[in-house]
């Protein structure tokens, strides 16, 4: 563990600060255009604005760092988000906010890219998880401390841009400082939709599910906190015991996840998901404390639901497919994670709040009722499940360490590529 952090401290730091400055941007954007008596519609076309550019960000990144290098990448697109943070104290012009979320997307996306590609260049194959674990718990520390900023003075106002300025600016130094720069160019994934879209179609909307509910609770759970009334303090807390849920339920899931049946585990997760999400939506008046722990559950079973549809793919299709496999996850939950806001902004707009976990609970039941059926999901390596790896869950901390593995040998990607060249042939004779 020791020769773990010495080695990758300066990764995990940055990761730390990255991720404070991004969960503090997120909800004080949220919060800020909620006060602003802003529609719900605008907010979350805003906030999927930032998704869009993270699912962009994937191509133009891969591009990057393969012309340039990690560092000098990381670097260039911690200067470009510092820049952008700072445009929106500048101007208060909605489409220019857009925009500037967009850009800050698509160069959150690179980062991400370079720390998880590093990450698991470096990555010893008995260390990975143990790597990936603390990477894990860098991640949620980030967003949740990020949250925990709103509760103090300093933050009100546009005094939250400069602290999220500051801390994308302070991100650059560990990483620009580490003398560890061997890291090797990355292999692209190749992408095989049309075969995942016969073999795997549940497995696709259920990550599409998942990722609706991810990114409307990020971008729109400020706003419902700001409608029931809260303080900024009280939101900033409320986000930050949500957020700090899913560290909580990652280790137990681990668990579960490679001793039971993980169609049932993920339709019980899902299941319950949607019961304690209905509880907040019911016409009665909770008190602070009461909401805040019926959410703290409730997320713990939002952010159990995409590392288990991972585990779950992974054990659907041959292991020369995986890395494409991830790609096209990582496009499945993007798309949803853009829909998800938009949504949820127009719903709680005219019929308030509460809409935001109705829509949970939506989603729960569709999770539910599509792992229950498993007639469409091919079982190829039923008989030697891939052991379970706990991941941040989200976009706001990229799943990408198979997808974007730095080491993977051209014969791999290639057999890949053979495989769905093969699968076309045989579709059209």
């Amino acid at each position: 563990m020791k020769k773990v952090l010495g080695t990758f401290l300066p990764l995990y730091s940055t990761t730390l600060l990255m991720l404070l400055g991004s969960g503090l941007l997120t909800t004080y954007v949220s919060l800020r255009l909620a006060q602003e008596q802003v529609s719900g519609s605008v907010i979350g076309g805003i906030i999927a604005a930032n998704y869009i550019g993270l699912v962009i960000g994937g191509k133009v990144g891969h591009n990057l760092i393969a012309r340039v290098g990690h560092i000098r990448a990381y670097v260039s697109c911690a200067g470009i988000i510092t820049a952008s943070v700072l445009g929106h104290g500048l101007t208060e012009w909605l489409p220019a906010w857009i925009g500037l979320r967009l850009i800050i997307g698509l160069c959150m996306m690179c980062q991400y890219m370079v720390l998880e590609s590093w990450l698991n260049d470096q990555a010893e194959p008995g260390q990975r998880g143990l790597i990936f674990g603390f990477y894990m718990v860098a991640t949620y520390l980030g967003l949740s401390s990020g949250q925990i900023i709103l509760m103090t003075q300093a933050a009100s106002g546009s005094a939250s841009l400069l602290i999220v300025a500051l801390c994308f600016a302070l991100c650059l130094v560990p990483i620009a400082l580490t003398t560890r720069t061997n890291a090797q160019p990355m292999s692209p994934a190749p992408m095989e939709l049309g075969y995942f879209f016969r073999a795997i179609p549940r497995i696709l909307l259920i990550t599409l599910a998942t990722g609706m509910a991810v990114g409307a609770f990020y971008g729109m759970a400020p706003v419902y906190a700001s409608q029931l009334g809260f303080t900024t303090r009280q939101t900033g807390l409320f986000m930050a015991i949500t957020i700090f849920a899913g560290l909580v339920s990652q280790f137990p899931l681990s668990w579960l996840s490679d001793r039971f049946n993980r169609h049932r585990l993920l339709c019980g997760t899902a299941l319950l998901y949607s019961i304690t999400a209905l509880l907040l939506t019911l016409p009665l008046h909770f008190t602070f404390i009461w909401v805040t722990g019926a959410a703290f559950i409730t997320s713990m079973m939002q952010f159990s639901l995409y590392p288990l549809v991972v585990a779950m793919a992974n054990d659907s299709v041959a292991p020369e497919r995986r890395v494409s496999l991830t790609a096209c996850l990582l496009m499945a939950f993007g798309v949803g994670a853009c829909i998800g806001p938009m949504i949820t902004g127009a719903l709680m707009q005219p019929l308030g709040g509460h809409m935001l976990y109705l829509f949970f609970a939506l989603c729960g039941v569709i999770i539910a009722v599509m792992s229950w059926h498993r007639s469409e999901i091919q079982q190829e390596n039923a008989e030697n499940p891939t052991p379970h790896v706990a991941v941040p869950d989200s976009l706001a901390s990229s799943p990408l360490a198979v997808a974007l593995n730095p080491s993977l040998d051209e014969e791999e990607i290639q057999a890949a590529m053979v495989n769905s060249e093969e699968d076309q042939a045989e579709a059209t004779s």
